[in-house]
């Protein structure tokens, strides 16, 4: 939705200045006025989501400016009147055209060519990504990728100081063992002669010895085993397993919902948009933002706080964290107010989309999306 902007003459002086030192794009072009239908070729500079035209390359004051927030550029072919005649009409027939057209009611598309194609691709090109709205969604994507590493790394923080102690710990452990082993090696060293009497033992008290150790394994074997068993027929572990098994269909069906969101957002969300920009628009902005209310910003924050669901989960099951299974669903109740406007105006969109579908312009371009 295009919103009122205030500036004054110093601000636009200001924007113009940066706009020929730093601008995205500068260039000549040629401009077709409204007035006369004729063309004059300017100095243009794109700054941001500004687009300044200027008499020449040295003029210091702007002879016009434009906002292109919410604008959509496209090429057009060479106008009729230029196809065959005089050698200026092929000359102009040479050119490149595309066409500026602005999200206001009213206001008239701004009409420029050039001489070189891949210049006139570049100028379409910066024109696209002269968007702040795109820049608030990229920051706040952002953002979020910042918070969560900043809680990854005070995460890391705090296992880095436990394992610090517990080096601290293992030193003294091995200075400890370090005496141990020192005053064994002594007490060794009066045992020589004692061992010396062992080496000639009787061979039957050997086999009677191996036979001792090889019985001595296989009970604690079957003891482990035992132990094992029992903790598989528990209820806690019947627990831990029905658990698990509501954990894993809950991450099913909200991977397939982030599927459909996606398909939502790409396939029908954004191309209506580009086509309510269009000359002749099958569908207002106004009804594409009541039928898709929320789905947008739903996708984004599910899809951030999908990612890091399945990185506690997986943090979870690999043992790096004791959490209950309650704790993992702490960090969906940001999504609880989106779901809930969600569900109560998904009976208004679906009537603004049967609405629509009256319209056989809009009927056919949503056939076209949905093939």
């Amino acid at each position: 939705m295009q919103k009122s902007v205030r500036y004054n003459e110093g601000h636009a002086l200001y924007l113009a200045l940066l706009a020929r030192k730093e601008g995205t794009k500068r260039g000549y072009l040629s401009k077709k006025t409204a007035e006369t239908n004729r063309w004059h070729e300017k100095w243009f500079a794109l700054y941001q989501n500004v687009l300044f035209y200027f008499e020449g390359e040295q003029s210091a004051r702007p002879a016009g400016m434009y906002m292109l927030e919410g604008c959509n550029c496209e090429r057009v072919p060479a106008p009729k009147g230029c196809a065959a005649g005089s050698a200026k009409d092929a000359a102009l027939d040479k050119q490149h055209y595309f066409t500026v057209l602005f999200g206001h009611e009213g206001q008239k598309p701004l009409e420029l060519r050039c001489e070189d194609e891949v210049d006139g691709d570049e100028w379409v090109e910066a024109i696209h990504q002269a968007s702040y709205s795109d820049i608030l969604i990229e920051r706040e994507v952002l953002m979020q990728k910042y918070i969560h590493l900043v809680q990854i790394v005070e995460t890391e923080k705090v296992a880095a100081n436990q394992l610090r102690h517990q080096l601290e710990d293992q030193d003294t452990e091995i200075e400890r063992l370090k005496l141990e082993i020192v005053a064994l090696n002594k007490t060794k060293e009066k045992m020589r002669p004692y061992q010396g009497n062992q080496e000639d033992e009787d061979p039957d008290i050997k086999k009677i010895k191996k036979v001792q150790s090889f019985m001595r394994g296989w009970l604690c074997r079957r003891k482990w085993k035992t132990i094992v068993q029992d903790y598989i027929c528990s209820p806690h572990a019947e627990s831990m397993r029905k658990r698990n098994q509501i954990v894993f269909n809950m991450v099913e069906a909200e991977s397939e919902y982030v599927h459909q969101l996606y398909v939502l957002v790409n396939c029908f969300l954004r191309p209506l948009r580009m086509a309510a920009s269009s000359k002749k628009p099958p569908i207002s902005h106004d009804d594409v933002s009541s039928i898709f209310l929320n789905r947008y910003r739903g996708f984004i924050w599910f899809f951030v706080c999908f990612g890091r669901f399945l990185l506690l989960l997986l943090l979870l099951f690999f043992g790096i964290f004791f959490l209950f299974l309650a704790d993992l669903f702490d960090i969906l109740l940001p999504m609880l107010n989106i779901y809930q406007e969600f569900v109560r105006n998904h009976q208004y969109s679906l009537q603004v989309l049967a609405n629509c579908k009256q319209n056989r312009d809009f009927d056919k371009l949503l056939k076209q999306y949905e093939a």
